[in-house]
Order: C-alpha cells, then sequence, then structure tokens
C-alpha cells in the first residue's frame, strides 16, 4: 500500500506523545518530515523517530517537502499564520485545538481552505473515543428519547507548564480554549449540532492572574436543549474528573463510566453493554481513531469530521463565553 506522507509543523508535548508515537504505527501513512524552531528539540526529536526531513523554518519546509498534509501542533498563536501557508502550499491540515484564539482569527484560515480547495480538520479527539461514538449512536437511535440536556465536567491539572499557555496574548485563553471547547464540542456533536442561542459563563481566577483557570458555563440552544459545563485546573478534588451526562426524555446515557438506562413504564431498566476497555484506553484511542480519520480524509476514503466549519462556529460560541464572563450577564448568539 502507498503511504501517505505527513509532516509535522511543531514538536512539542503533543507531537512527541501523540501524533508522532501513533502515526509511526500506521500503515497507511508516514512521518517523513518535521519543523521546529527549537534546533535541539528537532534533532532529538526527529534522531528518535528516524526523521531525516528536518527544517527549523516551515515555510521551508514546505517548499521542499513532498509531503501531501501537515499536522499543526505549534502554539496557538501561530496557528492562522502557519495554517494559511500549509493551505496555500496546496496541503491538508490537521490543527491540534483551538483552531485559533478568536473567531476573527479563524475566518481567514478557513476562507483560504475554500480558496484553494483543501481539507482541514481541528483536533477534537473527544469525538473519537470508542465510548463516545457508542453514545452517539444511541442517542442517534432514539432509545432515550429527545435528548434535553447535557452536564459535563473535566477537572484536572493545567495541560501545559510552559509559558505561552497562560498568557492570553498567545494561547487565546484558559480554561475555556483549553477544556470547555472540547466538551463544547462534543456536547453540540452528541446533540446533532442545534444552534448555539445564548450563554452565560462565570469565569474564576484562583491561581492564574492572565488567563481563567476556572469556568462554569450555561448555554441555552435553539431547540431549547441546554448545556451546561464546568471546567477547571484549580478546582480543589480528590483526583481528576472527566464526565458527561445526556438526559433524553424517556433515559439517561454517561460517559465515564459509561451508562445507558431507560425508564418503562415507572422502572429504569439498565441498557449498559458489557465493557472491558478502561478510561486510558478509551482516551489513547481517541487519539489513534482522530488520526485514522484524518488520513482517511486526506486519501479520500471518508469526509472530514471535525471540520474547520465547525471549529468556526465554535470560536463564534467561545468569543461569546468570553463576552459573558468580562460583561457578566447573558449573551446572545
Amino acid at each position: 500500500m502507498e503511504k501517505t506522507k505527513i509532516g509535522i509543523i511543531g514538536l512539542g508535548g503533543i507531537a512527541q506523545l501523540v501524533h508522532l508515537p501513533n502515526l509511526t504505527k500506521m500503515n497507511n501513512a508516514v512521518v517523513t518530515s518535521v519543523a521546529e524552531i527549537n534546533k535541539n528539540r528537532l534533532n532529538t526529536i526527529a534522531d528518535k523517530f528516524n526523521i531525516q526531513e528536518r527544517y527549523t523554518d516551515y515555510n521551508e519546509f514546505l517548499k521542499k517537502s513532498d509531503i501531501e498534509a501537515v499536522v499543526i501542533a505549534t502554539p496557538t498563536s501561530t496557528h492562522k499564520e502557519v495554517a494559511i501557508a500549509c493551505l496555500k502550499a496546496k496541503k491538508d491540515i490537521l490543527v491540534e485545538k483551538p483552531l485559533a484564539r478568536t473567531y476573527s482569527e479563524a475566518k481567514p484560515i478557513i476562507d483560504t481552505a475554500r480558496r484553494n480547495k483543501k481539507k482541514i480538520m481541528v483536533g477534537m479527539n473527544l469525538r473519537y473515543r470508542p465510548d463516545a461514538m457508542l453514545l452517539r449512536s444511541i442517542l442517534n437511535s432514539g432509545e432515550i428519547g429527545e435528548p434535553f440536556y447535557v452536564k459535563c465536567s473535566w477537572v484536572r491539572r493545567q495541560s501545559s507548564v510552559q509559558k505561552w499557555f497562560t498568557t492570553k496574548e498567545e494561547s487565546g485563553g484558559g480554561v475555556i480554549i483549553d477544556l470547555s471547547i472540547s466538551l463544547l464540542d462534543l456536547s453540540l456533536w452528541l446533540l446533532a449540532y442545534p444552534p448555539v442561542e445564548s450563554v452565560t459563563v462565570q469565569c474564576f481566577y484562583q491561581n492564574t492572574k492572565n488567563v481563567e483557570d476556572t469556568a462554569l458555563s450555561f448555554l441555552r440552544c435553539k431547540n431549547s436543549s441546554v448545556i451546561n459545563i464546568e471546567t477547571s485546573w484549580s478546582l480543589q478534588v480528590e483526583k481528576d474528573i472527566f464526565n458527561l451526562i445526556v438526559y433524553g426524555t424517556k433515559g439517561t446515557a454517561s460517559l465515564n463510566p459509561f451508562r445507558i438506562y431507560k425508564k418503562i413504564e415507572d422502572q429504569f431498566i439498565d441498557l449498559t453493554p458489557p465493557q472491558t476497555e478502561s478510561a486510558l484506553t478509551a482516551f489513547k484511542k481517541s487519539y489513534q481513531n482522530e488520526l485514522k480519520s484524518f488520513i482517511g480524509a486526506v486519501r479520500g476514503l471518508n469526509p472530514v469530521f471535525s471540520s474547520g466549519d465547525e471549529a468556526l462556529l465554535r470560536m463564534k460560541v467561545v468569543d461569546a463565553m468570553y463576552q459573558s464572563s468580562k460583561q457578566k450577564t447573558e449573551i446572545k448568539i
């Protein structure tokens, strides 16, 4: 089988721990070149994964390499510039979330992709968890009736200790753009993407000054469904929390733990299928499935899931979330 040639720009933690290990195990793709501004890191990582083509300048990388697609894993503030350069060079791209810091910064990326007829996928790996995919199929089947309320929470340590990560000018924000955006995407995807009508958000700055480290968000959708999102790097909890519950008119479904309950007459019946996978396995598989989907889209085998157009809608909601927090009021979208 001919392998799809992939390049990676940015060799930080997500590239080292997720993209490179997973791509090197795929039988239909190969990482042929990498670009990284830090020369020591560039050579160390390229040596570790036996990649011969290496560049400190991504523009040179785009000119000289014969790659078909690019994974962009650079700091958020660089996404617009790097993504547009890749699209103009006629490369399909997978951009680590978030697509950009704001809606106005994301829009030119989407416009450039359309003009150049190239594909954009944004790294929303939670969709690709096996349990999340199973949950969506159950919701689509109508097993728990019409879903009307999603309640989700993600409390964990700060995702990165790098200085740019907590500098708003570079990252775009704190837990909202780090964790809430992923839960927002997962919730909207599970609900079949109803338009968001309004948002109300309260942020806290317990351990950070420049960006929020806790965010409590309430979203109303135009179909009357609602989403409640709790995210934090600083809430005092014994261990990390990640969970999501969908309430339907005929039952309830949840992730982590995965449970399906359906109300029949006056009794709740447990419809949960037997499971063997741990939460850690589901998380690891989410990245593997995401990359398989991206390579499939590049090869024309499947459509782009978690597309640039969907990412643009998410950024509009995220902008409103920050506006609500700042103005301390509900923001209509």
